[in-house]
């Protein structure tokens, strides 16, 4: 049996937990109060982690002069689909392969946990040329295509695991009371798959708000970028680079980039 920490211990630790906190939180802090720095402070020789001459500027200019607020607004529409249509395809996909055993299915998990190891570069030329032929370039119903293609094998192989947890035995007793497969599927199954769709569909809408490289290739018209490849300082921005007005931008959530 281990005893209860001594007092020197319990002070070790927590000194050790603060100075954890503290380095995690510190570039946080310090973006923070760079976002409300103006310019002519972002490049003098010594930085102070508070402004001398604090601004709102910087916020106003990144959504009225850099249109992030449009590509915050296109980012979350993708995202809230892609992730949407992975979990609508995923569920049903997932129970199959967990409760139907066969060869298929094997083969198949096997394909889809495969087809993780393709890099981007080789299949971004011919998804684009794809996409081009049926007039789904340059469109966000293209890239929420490709999303929920790119999320789906990972999903299909973190839901079927929940699946697999789930007894057999109460959905045979679900049927003994006369339920149909559809009311078992409702009733018994989804209910308790909650936490696995819950995960998956934050998964899918992390994946696809952080996504850059689809966004850039696929994507042209700046009214429609979203907000990875919108924001300014990205070598990949329509916009010239501006430090300060993307500080605002990089500290609001849901997601880090």
């Amino acid at each position: 049996m281990f005893g209860k920490p001594s007092r020197t211990g319990r002070t070790l630790q927590y000194v050790a937990l603060t100075g954890y906190l503290i380095f995690l939180g510190f570039p946080l802090v310090w973006l923070l109060s760079t976002a409300f720095k103006p310019p002519r402070e972002l490049v003098q020789l010594h930085p102070t982690l508070i402004p001398s001459n604090p601004t709102v500027q910087n916020f106003v200019q990144a959504f009225t002069e850099q249109q992030l607020g449009r590509a915050a607004l296109n980012s979350l529409q993708v995202s809230l689909a892609s992730a949407v249509l992975t979990v609508l395809v995923a569920l049903p996909a997932s129970y199959a392969l967990a409760r139907f055993r066969t060869k298929l299915g094997t083969v198949a998990l096997g394909w889809v946990l495969l087809s993780q190891l393709f890099p981007f570069v080789l299949l971004i030329i011919p998804i684009f040329l794809i996409l081009r032929q049926v007039g789904l370039a340059n469109t966000h119903a293209g890239l929420v295509l490709i999303y929920v293609v790119w999320a789906l094998p990972f999903a299909l192989w973190m839901l079927q695991g929940f699946v697999r947890n789930i007894p057999r035995e109460l959905e045979e007793a679900a049927s003994v009371d006369g339920a149909t497969r559809l009311q078992v599927l409702r009733r018994v199954v989804f209910p308790l798959l909650a936490p696995g769709i819950v995960a998956t569909a934050l998964f899918s809408f992390i994946s696809a708000w952080n996504e850059f490289f689809f966004a850039l290739v696929l994507v042209k018209t700046p009214e429609l970028a979203t907000l990875p490849v919108a924001w300014p300082g990205s070598s990949a921005s329509r916009a010239p680079p501006a430090w300060a007005p993307s500080r605002p931008v990089r500290c609001s959530p849901p997601c880090p980039a």
